[in-house]
Formats: C-alpha cells, structure tokens, sequence
C-alpha cells in the first residue's frame, strides 16, 4: 500500500510511516527517502506493538498544519499497533488476544473485545486528527468491508466524533475471488464463484465445500472468507487453512477427480509461515505412508505437521495484500 501510495503521488510524499509484520517488508521500501519502517508482531502483539502504537500517536499529533494525512489501513492492523488505556498491560492485551483467537471468536467480536482496552480502536486514531481533512484508504479483510471494523477500526466512525475524513475501501476478498474465476475461465475451466462469504468452523465449511464441489457441474469452485479454529491447550503447529485443508483431505481419500485448496492470501496462516495448503486424494494415503493419523492431527490442531509430511504445504512468502482466505476445489478427469 505505501509503494502504491508512492507510485500514484511521486514526490508529494514528504514521509511515510510504515507498520508491519515482521518480514514482510518489501526489500525495496526501506531504500526510499522519508520512509520510516517499524516491524511488529502479528498475530499476537508484543512491546513493538506498543512502541509502534506511541510512534504513530506522535505522527498524527506531529502533523504540519498543511499536510494531507493518507492513512492506509489492512487487515493485521489490531495486533500490529496498539496504544493501551490507563490500567490496561501489555499481559492483557495479550491474554485477550490468545484467547480470543484459540476460542475461535469472530473477528468483529474480538476486535470489540480489543477497543476496550485501546486508545487507538474504535475510531480512536481518526478523533486524534481533530476534524482536519485526511483520506483513508482500506484494504478489507472482514465480513462487511465496514471500515468500523478493519483493523479493529483504526480509521473507523465509532468514536462518534464528526470528522472530514474520506473513507473508502479499495480491496477485499470479492476482488480476490473475481481475480481467481477470471484466471480458472481464462484456463478454460467452468467456474461457480460463491456470492456469499464463507465463516465459521473450518471443520465444518470443510464438509460444505467438498459437498458442493462434488456435487456441482463446474471444473472449479471458488469461496472467498475467512474461518474460525477453537484450539486445544496445547495446539501443535497450523493454522486455519491448514485445518480446513486436512479436514477436507479425510472427504476425498481416494478420489482421484478432486483437489482442494485452502490459502491466506497474505502468504502466511496463522501463526505459521505457510499459506495453506493443496490436498488431494492421495493425502491421507501419504499421511498414512508417514504413520500420521489425519484425525489425531485435527484433535490436535496439528495440521502443519501432516500436511508437511505429505508435502501439501504451501509456502509463497508474503504477498502484500490482505483480504481474507481463498478456497478453491478443482474436480477434474485425472
């Protein structure tokens, strides 16, 4: 977003502050002028979240009387930069954080759940600009694309404030799965794209996925979302896409017309480096080769784990866009 930013104005970016995941800072930004970058932590915050939350307090206090303040806000946003209320502590936040996300809460609950204990959240930061004009532009990875919500709204209206802030939206998951059907239709393949955004329990939309890919008379089918994981005291190593994926690889063992895939389209799932992962139906097939059980590995969050066994992982590194996950079935002839 700050190479585009810096593309479409050229030199009227007179500074730039950049806040991001750990690693996924393209080698080329930190080379330009006036950039200043802070990696931070994602998806559970640390002490450079808070460092990072200070910094971009004192921007916005910062601001010379003739800027115009671009914010560019994605989805990462609530663990990536925090600014805490008094009384509140970084084990808070944390606690908060794990909980919420092991507990398989919605992202609209949980990021309620963060406002309470945010000077930033819940429209916040756009009530620290003190009504001045600004443009802010999101990159959506939440059910709505409702900029209150998006990085737990950072950049929202729930402040209750009036501002002159422009507010829009410039990418979201339905552009991701346009993207996608105009590639499989490009590649010859008949292609069903769901209208509606996929939530709720991997497990369970893995049931409903295959279901439907099995019983459509496209070549390909594509859902666009994001799903929920409860997670076990002591989960192993995966994520959501990865859980889905190895839920779906139980449904189709054997069968040789289908592959599903189950990715962030951030490039990484969870708390891993991987996106997620394509399974067949030879995925079981290779876990057992392996003496893995696909159940077991479910029971224990533990899907990176088999899915690296049978060497289904996907690794594309970061993308630099965030809008949620992909899921794709091919049903083809072998």
């Amino acid at each position: 977003m700050a190479l585009g930013a810096r593309d479409a104005l050229g030199s009227r970016v007179a500074h730039s502050l950049v806040i991001t995941k750990d690693d996924h800072a393209p080698p080329t930004l930190g080379s330009l002028p006036h950039v200043e970058l802070l990696e931070t932590a994602h998806p559970v915050p640390d002490e450079r979240s808070l460092a990072a939350g200070a910094r971009l307090l004192r921007w916005v206090d910062e601001l010379p009387a003739d800027a115009e303040p671009l914010l560019l806000v994605s989805g990462g946003a609530s663990s990536l930069v925090e600014a805490l209320v008094g009384g509140a502590t970084l084990d808070d936040l944390v606690r908060l954080n794990r909980t919420g996300l092991a507990g398989g809460l919605d992202i609209a609950a949980l990021n309620a759940q963060r406002a309470s204990l945010s000077r930033l959240k819940a429209g916040q930061l756009a009530g620290r600009l003190g009504g001045r004009g600004a443009v802010a532009l999101f990159i959506s990875d939440v059910p709505g694309d409702d900029p209150d919500v998006i990085g737990s709204g950072l950049m929202g209206t729930t402040s209750g404030a009036p501002d002159d802030i422009e507010r829009r939206v410039v990418a979201s998951v339905d552009d991701a799965v346009s993207a996608a059907s105009a590639a499989a239709q490009q590649a010859g393949l008949r292609v069903v794209a769901s209208a509606d955004r996929f939530a709720g329990d991997a497990a369970r939309l893995a049931v409903r996925f295959i279901h439907e890919l099995t019983h459509t008379d496209a070549q390909a089918a594509i859902w666009g979302g994001e799903s929920t994981l409860t997670l076990p005291a002591r989960p192993g190593r995966g994520g959501r896409n990865q859980h889905l994926a190895l839920a779906a690889a139980r449904l189709i063992a054997g069968d040789d017309d289908l592959l599903l895939m189950a990715a962030g389209t951030d490039g990484t799932d969870g708390p891993t480096s991987d996106a997620g992962a394509i399974i067949d139906g030879e995925t079981c097939a290779r876990l057992a080769v392996a003496e893995i059980d696909a159940e077991e590995a479910l029971r224990a969050a533990d899907s990176g784990t088999a899915l690296a066994a049978s060497g289904d992982l996907i690794d594309t590194g970061p993308t630099g866009t965030n809008v949620g996950d992909l899921v794709i079935g091919l049903k083809l002839r072998p």
